[in-house]
């Protein structure tokens, strides 16, 4: 029984991987046109070119940003919004529906390795 509900669930997570709501897709596309403009000369590929510890794979925002564990798209944003180091702030250079739709695009990266 307990195998037909591991498979049962594999097959949902897969359903749910496969077949990506248009929205967030688009969300996803935008995320993405934002960080190649705005990120990508100092994080391409998930990378950072300065301090080469910190990149944007979930082992590093989870153990760099603080409250990542909690609420990690909260925690992308307001490193992107704030920045810290030598990453500047982009609350002045995005709205805050593209610092979500960035967010949203290096959290699904991260979560599926770059």
């Amino acid at each position: 029984m307990s195998r037909i509900l591991l498979i049962l669930v594999w097959a949902i997570a897969l359903f749910n991987l496969i077949f990506i709501h248009p929205a967030i897709a688009a969300e996803t596309s935008n995320g993405s046109k934002i960080f190649n403009s705005n990120c990508a000369a100092c994080h391409i590929g998930g990378a950072n070119i300065l301090i080469e510890q910190k990149t944007l794979h979930k082992e590093a925002l989870s153990k760099y940003l603080e409250n990542y564990q909690q609420e990690p798209l909260q925690a992308i944003i307001h490193q992107v919004q704030n920045g810290k180091g030598a990453m500047p702030a982009f609350k002045d250079k995005l709205t805050a529906q593209e610092i979500l739709e960035v967010a949203g695009y290096v959290f699904q990266k991260s979560e599926t390795g770059w």
